[in-house]
């Protein structure tokens, strides 16, 4: 086999970097394709707002001139101020089957980012823990949700032989809102509210623009005590609440609030990818009428935010967010409900998650590499 070589990536070659996953997950019975029109979005540096206070760079590796792996070196400078680490970051990493591919990426990245002042390289982060990020170690039996990963099973063996070891696990558990006893969790529910003098409401799609202010302004708050947590700033928040704006439904969007002030906010999408994953990555020329078929057939639900401010995160309260959203979803007619990601270490919401029934099912990783 020939040499590897790894360079960065110029203008017109960006369509062979998002096309590669494509190509190698072409027969993987599981993988959700994404639109190749979001993707491209997100990997404008240019227009983008999370590169506003971050940095990015894009890597081809190549073999004998076929393109065999990809990466992007990241470094996120509001990561590094808020939790006092000189990081950097890889992501939207693929690779075929060898050491030597990934290992090359790898190196290139970490080469890039300690240049520019990093110690060490973490990830995968697609491009920061608001977005995709994480690497899926076990439960390979289905399809991810929406924006979860999925990867194929060799990826954790290439991480392990380049020399990256586990530097947290995220979690993801599974539920069906048929089989939780909503009488016992309503019960414990209104003990919550009435005790904390708190009242959980849906937003208000009428007032979207206020309402997604009113959440950005507690925001930083209610989650900065998360590892990896990345405060977004507002253009980057009302960003992600535009794209999430299309498949919301607003009894599955919850706000917390004591008088007029907000406390805490919870946040499901139905599973687009139940939809998307006919379309193939294009909307046109078919791609846009199978989504919208699809997308009235959708029957999964992913709990994917929830945040508290901090004086009320012991209070029983992010377990109320929780069980109000799958009672919702119920309702709405959705079955299979993913709670996702919680830190392995967030004994209280695992607890809590449990003794509602529900059960994890698949794990991701995030690495280090000194």
């Amino acid at each position: 086999m020939g040499g590897i070589e790894v360079a960065t990536i110029k203008d017109h070659e960006l369509k062979q970097f998002v096309e590669l996953p494509y190509t190698l997950y072409r027969n993987d019975p599981y993988w959700v394709a994404p639109l190749r029109i979001a993707v491209k979005e997100l990997l404008d540096r240019r227009k983008h707002p999370f590169y506003a206070n971050a940095e990015a760079e894009f890597f081809l590796a190549r073999r004998e001139g076929r393109v065999v792996g990809r990466i992007a070196a990241i470094l996120d400078r509001t990561h590094n101020k808020v939790h006092g680490e000189q990081a950097g970051f890889f992501g939207f990493f693929e690779s075929i089957d060898d050491g030597a591919v990934a290992e090359a990426l790898l190196a290139q990245a970490r080469e890039w980012v300690t240049g520019r002042g990093a110690r060490f390289l973490r990830g995968p982060v697609n491009p920061s823990t608001n977005y995709e990020c994480g690497m899926l170690i076990d439960g390979f039996d289905s399809s991810p949700m929406v924006m979860m990963t999925y990867n194929p099973r060799y990826y954790p063996a290439l991480m392990e032989g380049v020399g990256l070891r586990k530097s947290k696990d995220l979690l993801a558990y599974r539920s069906h809102a048929d089989r939780i006893d909503l009488e016992k969790i309503d019960r414990l529910s209104q003990r919550v509210l009435k005790k904390n003098g708190v009242r959980v409401r849906p937003i208000n799609m009428k007032d979207f623009a206020n309402e997604v202010e009113r959440v950005w302004q507690v925001y930083a708050s209610a989650w900065s005590r998360n590892w990896g947590f990345v405060p977004m700033t507002r253009e980057e928040f009302f960003a992600q609440g535009k794209e999430m704006k299309q498949i919301l439904k607003p009894e599955l969007v919850l706000i917390g609030e004591v008088g007029d002030r907000v406390v805490g906010f919870g946040l499901a999408l139905p599973d687009i990818n139940q939809a998307l994953k006919p379309a193939g990555g294009s909307l046109f020329p078919t791609g846009l009428l199978k989504i919208l078929y699809h997308q009235r057939l959708i029957k999964r639900v992913r709990v994917l935010a929830l945040g508290v401010v901090p004086e009320h995160q012991a209070s029983g309260l992010p377990a109320v967010f929780y069980a109000t959203l799958v009672r919702n979803a119920r309702k709405l007619g959705y079955g299979e409900c993913e709670m996702s990601w919680i830190l392995e270490d967030n004994v209280l919401m695992n607890r809590s998650l449990e003794v509602m029934g529900a059960k994890r099912y698949k794990t991701y990783r995030i690495y280090d590499w000194s």
